[in-house]
């Protein structure tokens, strides 16, 4: 049996970036193996062929992620899976990172599962969301932050396939990856759709800020770091033990 290529490991055998396999995929220039839901897999030699035998061109117009312009959230759902990676398109860009590590879901999980208990409780018609979903805030704009609240007010943008508008509360947790782009990028995707409340919270700094929209502008009107109590004047009762949600195992060093 012939070994089976993901994009990726085709993409290193071509010398063309992944983007481009699967533009080729989708436009069916090279014969693909669908495995599942936008799951592929490609022999070598038969795509090779598909390009040496009809005269084809191959052309490398975007070699690299967040250069390749022009997506909308109907090329967005079209893109085959791609383990070890997740997709956001941000002003028409295709960004591709890394699955998140250990200590961005060990955040996740502390920060979620206590905001979720005060949801519950103040709205608890509401609906508390972690990631992965999608968010499609424009055509163009389709994300996933990582924690999200949908308040009782808002049901109505919520889909099964999607959240399609903004969402009362975002919550980015930044990477090594992704810091500039939460903090500028996203912030502004975020404050155009007119999302009230905007949170960032940085693992390595052990840091969490609320931003809340002022006249169209995000300000910052809540901080705290590990050890802090963290509270937020437009959030009655809300509590949140940073130190939990900042605590380093032992075994990470």
């Amino acid at each position: 049996m012939k070994e089976l290529l993901t994009a990726q490991q085709l993409s290193e055998v071509l010398n063309l970036s992944v983007d481009t396999i699967w533009r080729y995929t989708r436009q069916k220039r090279i014969p693909a193996i669908e495995l599942g839901k936008k799951q592929y897999r490609y022999e070598k030699e038969a795509v090779l062929a598909a390009l040496t035998g009809r005269n084809t061109i191959v052309k490398e117009e975007h070699p690299t992620y967040g250069a390749q312009i022009g997506y909308t959230y109907e090329d967005y759902v079209k893109l085959p899976e791609e383990p070890g990676y997740h997709y956001e398109v941000l002003e028409g860009v295709l960004v591709r990172e890394p699955s998140p590590g250990f200590t961005h879901q060990r955040v996740l999980r502390e920060l979620g599962c206590q905001l979720m208990t005060y949801f519950s409780k103040v709205d608890p018609k509401g609906e508390f969301i972690f990631a992965p979903l999608d968010v499609t805030l424009t055509d163009r704009n389709v994300v996933q932050p990582d924690l999200m609240f949908v308040s009782s007010d808002r049901l109505g943008i919520i889909r099964e396939e999607r959240i399609d508008g903004p969402c009362y509360l975002v919550v980015e947790i930044m990477s090594s990856t992704s810091r500039r782009r939460d903090r500028v990028r996203k912030m502004e995707i975020y404050r155009k759709a007119g999302i009230p409340h905007y949170w960032i919270a940085d693992p390595e700094e052990g840091t969490l800020e609320a931003y809340s929209l002022r006249d169209g502008i995000y300000a910052l009107v809540a901080a705290g770091e590990a050890g802090d109590s963290f509270t937020h004047p437009e959030f009655a009762d809300l509590t949140l033990d940073l130190a939990r949600v900042f605590c380093r195992p032992p075994e990470l060093g």
